[in-house]
């Protein structure tokens, strides 16, 4: 009888590129219950995979550019080589290299793993190339998860998954049964996005607030990309967060000032629905199972929409965010219940 198989599967890319594949970990643990399954993945979006229970292992690397304060060039790379050494003596049958697999190919081969494998087009001579040409202009989860039939996994994908911390969400309902004890619904809104395409005015997301405040029973969660805006690597919304939770005192309305991701999850895990631009939260939310009003700028809306549950997108003709009214917002949320 031979010994269940050890998968490497390696996703450098963002928050909601790993939130995508986790689909294909569920697949391969459910065809797979004994194997050894790992993750290669970066310390930014390492958090999504917390608690994830179709994985045995996570490794994290730090990028170059994510380096701490005294963390030096060196330090950085023989760390990533402990991460080498440790996977190498895992003898791996297979690497899967999912997303931009292109630089990853070479980090793959130093594993010495018996099978590489890569969609086709997207690395240098994988060891199993699969096709999904037939997936152009579909989701980000349905084109990851094609991966899966180089073990002999067809059919839709899973959902994707993510799994808040217990003991963050407990705190948090501990905080929410102090400050906004009246609510009974409860709607997340996610100030933040990463392109200038996504970004939606403070103004109307205050204007946003006061309309929902006029509904009764209606609570506020307000989430945000923590940091200053000056912060070169990981710039955040602060200092605007601050002035808009400010702007809305004495409304119904929470802020959820999130240190990390594993907080933010939970906070998005206690909302009914949530309102945010496409991005990292966007995906979050989804995996948790939230009906989601998404904003789209210059973004592909038919590969990055939110996956597996209801949702309402906007995205204007000027693919520029701030062009959406706030009446358009709140119809949305109606929409969804």
């Amino acid at each position: 009888m031979s010994a269940p198989p050890g998968i490497l599967v390696v996703r450098r890319d963002n928050i909601g590129d790993l939130v995508c594949t986790t689909p294909l970990f569920r697949a391969l643990r459910q065809r797979f219950p004994d194997a050894w399954i790992g993750a290669l993945v970066n310390s930014y979006n390492a958090p999504v995979l917390d608690g994830n229970p179709d994985l045995s292992e996570v490794y994290a690397y730090r990028k170059l550019k994510h380096r701490g304060a005294g963390e030096s060039l060196l330090a950085n790379l023989r760390a990533r080589w402990r991460i080498v050494t440790a996977l190498r003596r895992r003898s791996l049958d297979h690497v899967v290299l999912a997303g931009n697999s292109a630089r990853a190919m070479a980090f793959a081969r130093l594993l010495g793993a018996g099978r590489i494998v890569a969609l086709e087009g997207q690395a240098s001579r994988p060891d199993i190339a699969v096709d999904a040409r037939d997936l152009a202009g579909g989701h980000e989860a349905e084109i990851t998860f094609r991966l899966a039939r180089a073990f002999g996994i067809e059919g839709p994908p899973p959902l994707p998954s993510v799994y808040p911390d217990g003991g963050a969400v407990a705190r948090l309902r501990r905080e929410l049964a102090d400050r906004l004890s009246g609510a009974k619904t409860l709607v997340g809104i996610h100030i933040s996005a990463r392109k200038p395409s996504q970004r939606w005015p403070a103004e109307r997301f205050a204007e946003l607030a006061r309309a929902l405040a006029r509904r009764e029973g209606v609570g506020m969660l307000l989430f945000w990309s923590p940091g200053a805006a000056s912060d070169p690597v990981h710039p955040g919304d602060d200092q605007a967060a601050q002035a808009l939770a400010g702007s809305l005192s004495g409304l119904p309305l929470m802020p959820v000032p999130t240190r990390d991701l594993g907080e933010l999850i939970a906070g998005l895990s206690l909302c009914e629905r949530v309102v945010c631009s496409d991005g990292g939260a966007m995906h979050l939310a989804a995996a948790l199972g939230k009906p989601i009003v998404c904003l789209f700028g210059r973004s592909d809306a038919a590969r990055w929409h939110p996956f597996g549950v209801r949702y309402e997108l906007l995205q204007p003709a000027s693919l520029e965010v701030r062009d959406i009214s706030v009446s358009s917002v709140a119809a949305a949320l109606d929409r969804l219940g």
